[in-house]
């Protein structure tokens, strides 16, 4: 029977769920799969055995149909354990709800359940060599070949592109000219012949690794198409309104973390005689990052309530994607001052979550273009790029 009303009792509960696990299973590896650069496909399995992989899925797909704001703060307490681990919830997330809107039925029953159930991870595959923030200049080429797409071109800064089972890609099938309008979307298997591979080497978030993906003469069957032909970039990219509130709350975990780590230090470590927390110097600095987290935080959950209750929140989430990366780098770099030399040592986690969150003030849209978008929803479009 399909579940259609959630209470505060089981987003409590859903929480309390991904902290334990957080806790038990995920932060303790978290230092070794980042200097392995390899990710522990076992414990994402485990992961959706526990039910916290895309809750917001509907039940046919895997799913529980819960809403979006569950997926966030798993999310969340994921991020607080290991950041770069929050790739895979947040991954499927924003995966997941494209193939459930605009792939065949059978296709995405077929890839949702595996998704949901941790036994594949899928990456989206936008960025190119050419075309990091202009994401509309595309030039990997799809075209129609029979009952088939065929590809040619290259996609880089792909995150998990080497673990994925599948890629939501975009190509482009009309003309340059086109732009937008010429772009479409397909689900594409990446074991099909033709497609290859390279992984960098990054200052973090190795373990989820990011690389470029090659497409040569690639086929893609058709019903493999994702919504209208043409019509992708329009259709598909509304998803990343929801990605980026994750993106936040994401960041929002492991800064929590840090901060919360720092307290405690601040109080047990003493100089001159008196806790450091006696210094103002150092309690105004936490109290001053602490205060900005809790708003972040729920400016993140209010986008997601937003998109849960039907509310337009595209500027909202454009928000809670240049705001909280931001914001978590400032508040770890000083968690790490205060620490002193334990901080900047690799002993403690705290310059892995350093490195780790820097990345997403690039990733997924950087901070110019998310004011874009915001100054684009308050003002129009039509006054914006006067």
């Amino acid at each position: 029977m399909t579940r259609t009303i959630f209470d505060t009792d089981d987003l409590d509960a859903i929480r309390d769920l991904a902290r334990k696990f957080s806790t038990d299973r995920v932060a303790p590896g978290y230092l070794a799969r980042e200097k392995a650069g390899k990710m522990d496909m076992a414990l994402v399995r485990e992961m959706g055995s526990l039910g916290l992989i895309a809750p917001e899925l509907p039940e046919e797909f895997g799913g529980m149909g819960a809403p979006t704001m569950y997926s966030g703060a798993i999310v969340e307490e994921i991020g607080r354990a290991d950041f770069t681990f929050g790739y895979i919830p947040l991954l499927a997330s924003l995966n997941g709800q494209i193939l459930a809107k605009f792939a065949r039925k059978d296709i995405a029953t077929e890839w949702l359940k595996k998704l949901t159930a941790g036994e594949i991870v899928l990456s989206i595959g936008l960025t190119e060599p050419k075309g990091g923030s202009d994401a509309a200049n595309l030039g990997l080429r799809m075209e129609r070949d029979g009952d088939h797409y065929i590809l040619n071109g290259e996609k880089t800064s792909i995150s998990a592109n080497q673990i994925s089972a599948g890629t939501v890609l975009f190509a482009r099938s009309g003309k340059p000219e086109d732009r937008a309008r010429g772009i479409s979307a397909l689900l594409v298997p990446m074991d099909l012949p033709g497609i290859t591979t390279s992984k960098f080497s990054n200052m973090g978030q190795n373990s989820i690794g990011h690389g470029s993906i090659w497409f040569d003469n690639v086929r893609v069957p058709a019903e493999y198409l994702l919504g209208d032909e043409g019509k992708g970039f329009s259709q598909v990219m509304q998803g990343f309104d929801f990605s980026r509130s994750l993106i936040g709350l994401q960041c929002i975990g492991t800064a929590r973390q840090s901060l919360d780590e720092t307290w405690a230090y601040a109080g047990e470590r003493r100089a001159f005689g008196k806790p450091l927390a006696s210094f103002q110097g150092v309690a105004h600095q936490l109290a001053d990052f602490d205060t900005k987290i809790e708003a972040a935080r729920l400016m993140s959950y209010n986008a997601l309530w937003l998109k849960d209750n039907g509310h337009a929140h595209t500027a909202e989430a454009a928000m809670t994607k240049w705001w909280p990366p931001l914001l978590a780098y400032e508040a770890i770099h000083a968690c790490i001052l205060i620490h002193g030399h334990a901080g900047y040592a690799d002993g403690l986690p705290l310059q892995q979550r350093l490195r780790d969150v820097l990345g997403l003030q690039i990733g997924d849209g950087t901070a110019h273009i998310m004011k874009n978008i915001i100054a684009r929803e308050r003002a129009g479009r039509e006054a914006v790029s006067a």
